[in-house]
């Protein structure tokens, strides 16, 4: 765990050394900020004690914002070369992979700490659901989790951040869109099934305070496909 927590520091110093850090949570907080409590159907505009508005808001600043934190975790190594240096280390693949995971994670999880005023805000205008809340910055956090795993894997494909970037919004605009548009013109098992990699389908029952154990394995799932491919590549990389 100590290198683990050594690579993990060491990627989150980067962020903040390279002011990517401020910028990213700048932009969340104020494209957060701005819809939830000022425009379109803001809190005032629904007129309940609710944090439904930003669960919903957040989930697409975040999807955007993701792929710009992780595009440069492997594919920045591997066009600098400091990664075959980096694989010499006394560090195995999955602690390497691990690190550069936390990193990220631990930003968004810095990020959504600091709209806690949100809610202390919104339960002082009214009876908010506690639960409901809690429910909803969780799935956010799985949720980030999931593609920020992801967003690691395409950046070790390429060494090219952009085309990591790229890849990473690509694959998710599966998740988010396609999957659920095709799903659910499909009758029978297939419809089924492609409803069930849609991420609407899970992010949408937690952000309404159903917790249920089908949406934790989605989403825990996918986390393990994205971090396990990471490593391989890594494997790869190390004996080819």
């Amino acid at each position: 765990m100590k290198k683990i927590g050594i690579i993990a520091s060491r990627e989150l110093k980067a962020y903040f050394d390279s002011l990517m850090a401020y910028v990213l949570l700048v932009l969340f907080l104020g494209f957060t900020g701005f819809f939830t409590w000022i425009y379109g159907s803001d809190i005032f505009y629904i007129k309940q004690a609710s944090l439904q508005v930003f669960f919903s808001v957040a989930y697409w600043t975040l999807f955007f914002i993701i792929p710009a934190l992780t595009m440069h975790l492997l594919s920045e190594e591997n066009r600098s070369g400091t990664l075959e240096l980096l694989l010499t280390k006394p560090l195995s693949d999955w602690q390497i992979v691990v690190g550069k995971f936390l990193a990220p994670l631990v930003l968004i999880v810095i990020a959504l700490a600091l709209t806690l005023p949100y809610y202390i805000t919104v339960a002082r205008l009214g009876d908010i659901d506690h639960g409901q809340v809690l429910s909803g910055y969780l799935v956010l956090i799985l949720f980030s989790a999931m593609y920020i795993s992801l967003g690691l894997f395409t950046s070790s494909l390429t060494k090219n951040s952009i085309v990591s970037y790229l890849i990473t919004v690509f694959i998710g605009i599966f998740f988010q869109i396609i999957f659920q548009m095709i799903g659910s013109n499909l009758p029978g098992t297939l419809g089924h099934w492609l409803n069930y990699l849609s991420m609407n389908t899970h992010f949408d029952s937690m952000a309404r305070g159903l917790i249920d154990s089908r949406d934790i394995i989605y989403f825990l799932m996918f986390i393990t496909l994205g971090l396990v491919l990471s490593e391989s590549m890594l494997i790869k990389r190390r004996y080819s």
